[in-house]
């Protein structure tokens, strides 16, 4: 891999040992996860006993004290395998957990993330609305204070892990009449009296990974699991984004780079007109052009995560995954051709592996307002 050069020794022994844990424990049952929509019941144990749940957070609150790379990896190296798990992972563990830890104070640190590093608890992140998806700072779920406590009101759609999760990251408009302004984030527990799941979502793809409609109807919190300031949410928001972003573009690597590997196997062992496939110039020309695509997104993922330590940057997230997620959807297409009918089973993991790339030109952003960040910080 041309980005080898960006990791240390302890990011390829992550990487590493990350791959191994997903063909032992998810190769077995990948497919059963996307045939059925069921996500195994103790799998945050185990991805917990593995020490990747609070991959960025400090070792003092269960954490692996680790990158934003090394999540990178992570999530690259689970997609590869399953992508179903890879999305859950990802709303676990950088879209709930990292927003928890650095957005938090020190009590709701240490209530909430050791469960949270462990497996003992889930974690989901719930900002977009029936109303609001690409106008995320649009959202019209409200939080009206109430001595110790806020009531939240309104309903929140799509959101990954909804059905399983015990604790989310949630935005609500606290000052309606200042718009964006006026969002503020919360840690709502599932337990919260007037706390409700509505409905479980399905999907085309990332089967079994548990996406869900919630509820809020005089949901109330109290005043202490407010995250960050009252009314600073939308700035909580745009960083947590940026963020996502980042970490997201290794699951589209890691569908990308699996698509890739089952194509260059299979036009070994696929013979015609006498030959392997992979003989043919034209399978050969497809191959490299998946290889360098492939290349090109990982090395500008990897070095976006490092960038983003020191320096985050709305633009450079936005052109991670837009590249990445793109890409991903091709090389799967790609790879689905040079397998020919056989591509086109259910037998192959190949459709699921188009199912599941596609919806990362949707999620946390389409391609569209990406294209749309990248060009207004270009003209700024």
């Amino acid at each position: 891999m041309t980005a080898d050069v960006l990791l240390t020794d302890e990011h390829r022994l992550l990487r590493d040992t990350a791959l191994a844990f997903a063909r032992r424990e998810l190769g077995p049952i990948a497919d059963e996860i996307d045939r059925t929509d069921a996500f195994p019941p103790d799998l945050f144990r185990r991805l917990g006993d593995l020490g990747v749940l609070g991959v960025t957070v400090p070792r003092e609150y269960g954490g692996a004290g680790a990158d934003l790379l090394s999540g990178v990896l992570i999530i690259e190296q689970l997609a590869r395998v399953s992508a179903s798990v890879a999305l859950s992972y990802g709303a676990h563990a950088n879209l709930c957990v990292n927003n928890l830890y650095t957005n938090g104070t020190e009590e709701q640190r240490r209530t909430y993330l050791p469960g949270l590093c462990s497996g003992e608890l889930v974690g989901a992140l719930a900002i977009t609305e029936p109303d609001a998806g690409s106008d995320a700072r649009g959202i019209s779920t409200t939080a009206v204070a109430d001595g110790d406590e806020f009531v939240l009101n309104g309903t929140k759609m799509f959101i990954t892990n909804g059905t399983i999760a015990d604790v989310f990251v949630l935005y609500a408009k606290t000052s309606p009449e200042r718009g964006a302004r006026g969002i503020t984030t919360f840690i709502v527990e599932k337990g919260f009296p007037g706390f409700a799941v509505s409905r479980k979502l399905d999907k085309l793809g990332h089967r079994g990974s548990p996406t869900a409609e919630l509820q809020l109807d005089d949901c109330r919190v109290p005043r202490r699991n407010v995250l960050g300031k009252v009314d600073d949410g939308a700035g909580i928001m745009t960083r947590g984004l940026d963020c996502e972003r980042v970490f997201l573009a290794g699951e589209s690597i890691g569908i990308a780079e699996e698509a890739l590997a089952l194509s260059v196997d299979y036009a070994r062992q696929r013979h015609q007109f006498g030959q392997p496939i992979g003989s043919f110039q034209l399978i050969q020309a497809k191959l490299a052009d998946m290889y360098t695509q492939l290349e090109a997104a990982r090395a500008l993922v990897y070095q976006t995560a490092l960038q983003a330590e020191r320096a985050p940057s709305s633009k450079e997230a936005a052109a991670a995954i837009l590249f990445a997620a793109e890409m991903s959807t091709r090389t799967a297409l790609d790879a689905m051709q040079i397998h020919g009918g056989y591509g086109y089973l259910n037998d192959l993991p190949l459709g699921r592996l188009l199912r599941d790339a596609k919806l990362l030109e949707i999620g946390a952003g389409t391609s569209e307002i990406r294209r749309l960040i990248i060009g207004r910080a270009l003209v700024k």
